[in-house]
């Protein structure tokens, strides 16, 4: 009997100390991440600011509207947009630091001002940063498959939404921070390479984790029309902006959390050849 009793105190003791251990190594993890989500924090905004200090960003008051195929009504802000100035970014003084870089996004109404850049993945980028060091705040990267010298139907480009609100941080909270309260925030301004653009938004929700909308090209335009319709229809907000099949896109996808992403998608309204140095 008293060995029973013995045992059942060993054993209720043991569990104590398994518990104990589990906790303890827990508390451990969430530490260890904290930290190291902190250290990468750092070190991406002095990444920023040394890429601030040294990048010169010139307005450009040239470009050529592109063609509407639908009629725009008075009231759309696509009426101020398209005399907006385009930027242009020396690109490649930034290729000295980085050979991967392709181009530059500015997104009216966030924090989104950042060099893009481009591999032969879509995963190296989401744990370096932009001067390819391990960081997993990652970078704003265009997606592999897309042709960095002529715009494809549909370009792309991710990062991840940090809650520090750097990288795609300020987009992942467009719904709750007043962001669709001001029109004048539906522009997107990008220097590549080759162009200066101008976009303008035309839908932007938040979706289950899906691969439906990081299409490129479609062999059919039938098909590219019916992707763009499901796009527009599915966007948490009317920007009452046409898009047609003759619209050229580009698309901002970042994570909300876990299980879902946001998704932005623009149209290009002006554009801009770079001259030859």
């Amino acid at each position: 009997m008293k060995l029973k009793k013995k045992w059942k105190i060993k054993k209720k003791n043991l569990i104590i100390i398994i518990v104990g251990f589990l906790s303890l190594l827990s508390l451990s993890l969430s530490l260890f991440k904290i930290l190291n989500w902190q250290k990468d924090n750092e070190l991406t905004k002095k990444q920023i600011n040394q890429i601030n200090e040294s990048s010169y960003i010139e307005e450009k008051e040239t470009g050529e509207i592109i063609k509407q195929e639908k009629e725009i009504p008075e009231s759309n802000p696509y009426w101020d947009f398209i005399k907006m100035n385009l930027i242009d970014v020396k690109i490649d003084e930034l290729q000295k630091t980085n050979t991967d870089t392709i181009g530059w996004i500015r997104v009216k109404g966030t924090n989104i001002n950042y060099p893009i850049v481009k591999t032969t993945n879509n995963t190296f980028y989401l744990t370096h940063s932009f001067d390819k060091s391990k960081n997993d705040a990652g970078w704003v990267f265009m997606d592999y498959r897309n042709n960095i010298n002529l715009f494809d139907q549909n370009t792309i480009l991710y990062a991840h939404g940090r809650f520090d609100q750097t990288m795609f941080g300020t987009l992942r909270n467009i719904f709750t921070n007043g962001w669709l309260n001001n029109q004048n925030n539906f522009v997107i301004q990008m220097s590549t390479t080759k162009e200066n653009t101008l976009w303008q938004v035309f839908s932007a929700y938040k979706i289950p984790t899906t691969n439906d909308y990081i299409r490129i090209n479609f062999k059919h335009i039938e098909n590219y029309q019916t992707f763009l319709t499901t796009i527009k229809e599915r966007s948490n907000y009317d920007f009452k902006t046409p898009v047609t099949n003759t619209d050229r896109i580009l698309t901002l996808s970042t994570c909300y959390d876990d299980q879902e992403k946001v998704v932005v998608h623009a149209k290009l309204i002006k554009k801009e050849t770079k001259e030859k140095a």
